[in-house]
């Protein structure tokens, strides 16, 4: 059975520690100060934080679990936030923001060209006139989205509350003409193997084609970086971290 990422907020959370990307945007939005939305807020590992340093914070995601999530940890955190379920291509909150951003290849669930500009317009209209877009999406390996579909790679191994050790494998399966490689998680633990499975889709921007999808929507990449220490941006950087502002 393929089961939904995101319809198991705990596990979610084992499998994506936010603790480097806490740092990163808690010090990006606190930069620009007044008040920061995240798109695909998930369970608000990284919202809670920037609202801990101070900022007016609103989060914004489509699936309910991950949402109750988040406010449980805002409520346990004695923080404010507005949080909102919608769709990053389509929503309305009624204010401006000095900072946007979206985490941790969220970015890349819109698969073509109108997913991309739909969801830009949308920030575009709730940013302030100085205000930030920030987000970070992998820099596509080619030896990666090459392997065989059937190849598994080890991506992960977590400590699960219940089965103990969990091993994760993935394999890759790209489409050129869409750019999305769909890949499965084959998660297994001692003495049950492949227990459960996930599908994650995920488009593919390339390094080149970035400046030119950014400029096509109305935006300009202010820097971008290949990691979240902020070095530079290389060909063989894991990375690709932007800040971009409105043209």
């Amino acid at each position: 059975m393929i089961a939904d990422l995101y319809a198991d907020a705990a596990l979610y959370d084992l499998l994506f520690p936010a603790e480097a990307h806490s740092a990163f945007y808690c010090e990006e939005t606190r930069r620009h100060g007044g008040s920061a939305l995240e798109l695909g807020c998930g369970t608000a590992q990284l919202l809670v934080p920037v609202a801990l340093a101070g900022l007016n914070c609103s989060g914004l995601d489509l699936s309910e679990q991950m949402l109750a999530q988040a406010h449980r940890r805002a409520a346990t955190e004695n923080v404010s936030i507005s949080f909102v379920r919608a769709d990053m291509r389509s929503f309305e909150l009624g204010e401006r923001f000095s900072s946007i951003f979206v985490a941790r290849n969220s970015l890349l669930h819109l698969h073509d060209d109108g997913d991309f500009a739909a969801c830009f317009e949308c920030v575009r209209r709730h940013l302030t006139p100085n205000g930030v877009f920030i987000f970070d999406i992998f820099n596509p390996s080619i030896d990666a989205l090459a392997r065989p579909p059937e190849l598994r790679v080890r991506v992960a191994q977590i400590e699960h509350p219940e089965r103990g050790r969990v091993t994760v494998e993935s394999t890759c399966d790209y489409d050129e003409a869409s750019q999305v490689n769909r890949a499965t998680w084959y998660f297994s633990s001692a003495g049950d193997p492949d227990y459960m499975q996930l599908a994650l889709d995920l488009h593919c921007v390339f390094p080149q084609e970035l400046p030119q999808m950014l400029a096509a929507n109305g935006f300009e990449l202010e820097a971008r970086y290949g990691d979240l220490d902020r070095s530079s941006f290389e060909s063989a950087s894991a990375r690709q971290i932007c800040i971009c502002r409105a043209s």
